[in-house]
């Protein structure tokens, strides 16, 4: 685990990971000057530790939007020393300064985001209706329920929360407005959604409101936009025979990730199907279970 102040992250797919990318030691190898390893989603920097230690010779530039995991990651990896560059950028807009070995990019939600109330990302405890991964900039959760139609946010809670009953559900958040500067809490949003199903559904192992706060969250920070972007570019990040290795969390990133690798001429696919966490790693760290590792290659 990586810890700093309340930001800690248990990477998920550690050794997958790894072993996935141990490949880079033989394009070190190639190269007496080093090379880069790009990681798009640094969090609290738990992969790219595990990886700047197994290969010395590696450099690392990490992205994040968030300010606290940029925190978090600088103190994680300071024994590192001048091998890292951690840059506070949105990945779909990065310009790397060199061919990268290596992309590597964890799309979930970090362990620190969704416990800490502040950040609006769960139900679990009341929080404001936020979800922005830079808390900063953009619209929040409770200004996007505000401001669209209710056809229009139907239509968001279906895309991208695959949740059946997004037109009952549009309804009853369009018909409790405002959510913006109103006070209310993410338990609030979960309550009201709640309320949309059967009594007997409200109760099972998913909570009901679980795909309605992913299809916000996704909204808020134009996951699948960035994600479709970060597929286009980053094969021209990479040196031939670089890695690039994604980690997604729902059917609609790995349907991206799994398309776009067979479709781009510049990548082998190195996965025919996503590495899954083993029993071991999902019982010690419950919220791995739902990722799926896939990796591709560069050719020449």
């Amino acid at each position: 685990m990586v810890a700093s102040g309340s930001f800690a992250h248990v990477p998920v797919l550690a050794d997958a990971v790894q072993e996935g990318l141990a490949p880079l030691a033989a394009l070190l190898a190639e190269r007496p000057g080093g090379g880069a390893l790009i990681d798009c989603t640094l969090g609290g920097g738990g992969h790219s530790a595990l990886l700047l230690e197994a290969h010395p010779a590696l450099r690392l530039v990490g992205l994040d939007r968030d300010p606290g995991a940029r925190v978090a990651a600088a103190a994680a990896l300071a024994r590192f020393g001048d091998r890292v560059r951690i840059e506070p950028a949105n990945f779909a807009a990065h310009l790397p300064a060199e061919p990268a070995l290596a992309v590597l990019a964890d799309l979930g939600v970090s362990s620190p985001q969704l416990d800490e109330p502040t950040r609006g990302f769960s139900f679990r405890a009341p929080g404001p209706l936020d979800m922005r991964m830079d808390p900063d900039a953009g619209e929040t959760a409770a200004e996007l329920i505000d401001r669209l139609e209710e056809s229009a946010l139907a239509d968001l809670i279906h895309a991208y929360g695959e949740e059946r009953l997004s037109r009952r559900i549009a309804r009853r958040l369009v018909a409790e407005r405002p959510w913006a500067d109103s006070g209310r809490t993410t338990a609030d949003l979960a309550y009201a959604v709640a309320g949309c199903f059967p009594p007997k559904a409200r109760h099972g192992r998913i909570h009901p409101a679980t795909r309605t706060f992913q299809a916000l969250r996704i909204a808020v920070n134009d996951e699948l936009g960035a994600l479709d972007q970060l597929l286009a570019q980053a094969p021209g990040w990479l040196v031939p025979g670089g890695l690039l290795a994604v980690i997604s969390f729902h059917s609609l990133e790995d349907r991206r990730v799994k398309t776009a690798f067979l479709a781009d001429p510049r990548l082998e696919r190195l996965t025919r199907k996503p590495l899954i966490p083993s029993e071991e790693e999902e019982q010690a760290n419950p919220r791995s279970r739902s990722a799926k590792l896939r990796l591709a290659r560069r050719v020449a």
